[in-house]
């Protein structure tokens, strides 16, 4: 059976993998209303598209961070991805170097930032816990600015894990061939008395909860790659982000991973991008699963969007190439959504394409008279 859309990809990771690492993947935090809420909200955004314009070239190309990328879509940080497939992280950076885009390594990965590197020419970001220990933190750092990572993703709404009960249910531990590679052979001081199947919570144990904006500010001190902050769902967090200097924010809940009953993204979005003023580029994370939840995300005034999910159900699927396939459909849905939406470039991707159902009532527009004919 050919698989037609981002979505078959869960059912059949759902067959392949161990209940352990499927539910691992899968769920979310409590009672899992965010992570539902994720895919819902989209289907409360609707187009409103216009004709009759030439689209016979369409131009998704874009830059994130001064890094041209073939699309506004971009791989998320996701923990331990040889629990999906024997190549993990390989796979899925073969893959995003092959589609011209950014990939995100979770400092979590089952392959390290020199592993990654080595598979090849490709713009990558690495996600960044902060661990107790500042001196563990400035050694992942380096690591990954030596091996030519781009920018720091600093994952910001975790202080503590949040409660995942299919992962309690069933004692999730890191299987015993797999490793988090990149605390290997870094000087752990007080972290290191673990064995690796325990590694894992023992590492989650060890992320700061006393971690604060002060640190963001420490962080440009220890390196000169951008830093992302992920993880902001409010106007007063993005003002601050601004503030702090940032080079930009990604809108997440940690794919409803961590607080439940917060908003979805894309419900969140707007008010973070009106906080942010056009300071910053503003990226969305969660729930897309189609091109048309990506034309969404840009016509609510994201720079671009990052797929998790999709990336671990397809790498399980049909390992390297299906994170191929799954980049490859929701670009070509996410192009078919801008030649009948009549946008041929990103730019003319605007507000007045979609109606959502927080929008009062339009006045009718004034008629925009684009040079008709």
């Amino acid at each position: 059976m050919e698989i037609t859309n981002v979505t078959e990809y869960e059912a059949i990771a759902k067959q392949k993998l161990p209940k352990m690492v499927f539910d691992y993947y899968a769920s979310g935090a409590e009672d899992q209303w965010t992570l539902q809420e994720n895919r819902n909200a989209f289907s409360r955004i609707l187009f409103r598209p216009r004709i009759l314009i030439d689209v016979s070239k369409i131009d998704m190309t874009t830059t994130v961070l001064g890094f041209k990328i073939s699309m506004p879509i971009m791989i998320a940080p996701t923990a331990m991805q040889k629990m999906a497939h024997p190549e993990g992280e390989y796979a899925t950076a073969r893959a995003a170097s092959s589609a011209g885009t950014i990939m995100t390594l979770s400092s979590w990965a089952t392959s390290s930032v020199e592993e990654v590197a080595s598979t090849g020419p490709g713009i990558r970001f690495f996600q960044l816990y902060v661990y107790k220990d500042r001196h563990v933190v400035a050694q992942l750092v380096r690591r990954a600015e030596r091996a030519g990572f781009k920018a720091i993703a600093l994952t910001v709404d975790t202080p503590r894990l949040g409660r995942r009960e299919a992962d309690i249910k069933n004692r999730f531990t890191l299987p015993p061939f797999l490793t988090l590679k990149n605390f290997e052979g870094l000087d752990l001081g007080k972290m290191d008395q673990a064995d690796d199947s325990g590694l894992a919570s023992y590492v989650a144990g060890q992320i700061d909860r006393t971690l604060s904006w002060k640190d963001v500010k420490w962080l440009q001190t220890i390196t000169k790659l951008p830093i992302l902050v992920k993880g902001v769902l409010t106007a007063e967090d993005a003002r601050i982000a601004v503030q702090v200097g940032a080079a930009g924010i990604i809108v997440s809940n940690h794919g409803a991973r961590q607080l439940d009953y917060v908003p979805a993204t894309i419900s969140a979005l707007e008010e973070v991008v009106k906080a942010a003023e056009g300071r910053v580029p503003v990226f969305l994370d969660g729930g897309v699963r189609r091109g048309t939840d990506v034309f969404k995300a840009l016509a609510l005034g994201a720079s671009g969007i990052f797929i998790g999910r999709p990336v671990v159900f397809s790498l399980a699927a049909e390992g390297e190439a299906g994170v191929r396939k799954v980049l490859q459909m929701l670009r070509e849905e996410f192009e078919l959504t801008m030649a009948l939406s009549g946008c041929r470039t990103l730019k003319e991707i605007t507000r007045d394409h979609i109606v959502t159902d927080w929008d009062h009532p339009r006045p009718n527009p004034r008629p925009q008279l684009r040079s008709i004919l």
